[in-house]
């Protein structure tokens, strides 16, 4: 499909072919680009750690902690998908990176508060136990610095067009 406003072409994710053209070269900043190849870095290491973790417990003792387990695996499976929507940008990716963060907050903040609460319910740790005690709670303020660098590349990116998240102040 053509856009006759600047004559490129459309990409699947909604950003526009040659956006870097139009704004005079100036290359915007994407989730994965700049600091965000840190960000990217982090939760790749993260989602290779849970997912490493949770298949040796599942694989060797799951009948031990089965809730505690899955658990795990579900946290990698969210620190893949943070990893992966947040390298690619665009507008869906943008979103998939949103809620894989806000899962990851919300499952951190749970889970966390749940295992100190009431240090039975988990006979055994997960990621998110004691708010990720056991990582340095680094899965406490990564889905924090996540959501803040969306929000910031949503800001500057110049929205879904270049490759941003959303469009800011209306947008088309």
């Amino acid at each position: 499909m053509s856009d006759s406003k600047y004559g490129g072409a459309r990409a699947d994710d909604g950003a526009r072919a040659g956006a870097e053209t139009r704004t005079g070269g100036a290359s915007r900043r994407g989730t994965g680009s700049g600091p965000g190849r840190l960000l990217v870095a982090v939760y790749a290491v993260f989602a290779l750690a849970a997912g490493a973790r949770a298949g040796v417990q599942i694989a060797t003792r799951f009948s031990d902690a089965p809730l505690a387990y899955a658990l795990s695996a579900f946290a990698a499976a969210v620190y893949v998908l943070a990893t992966v929507a947040l390298a690619r940008g665009g507008r869906t990716s943008f979103r998939v990176a949103v809620a894989a963060c806000s899962t990851e907050l919300a499952g951190v903040l749970v889970v966390g508060t749940l295992s100190v609460a009431d240090s039975g319910a988990f006979p055994d740790e997960t990621v998110w136990s004691g708010y990720g005690r056991g990582y340095g709670f680094v899965p406490l303020v990564l889905p924090v610095v996540g959501l803040l660098w969306l929000r910031r590349t949503a800001r500057s990116g110049g929205g879904p067009e270049t490759g941003g998240g959303r469009p800011v102040g209306g947008g088309e």
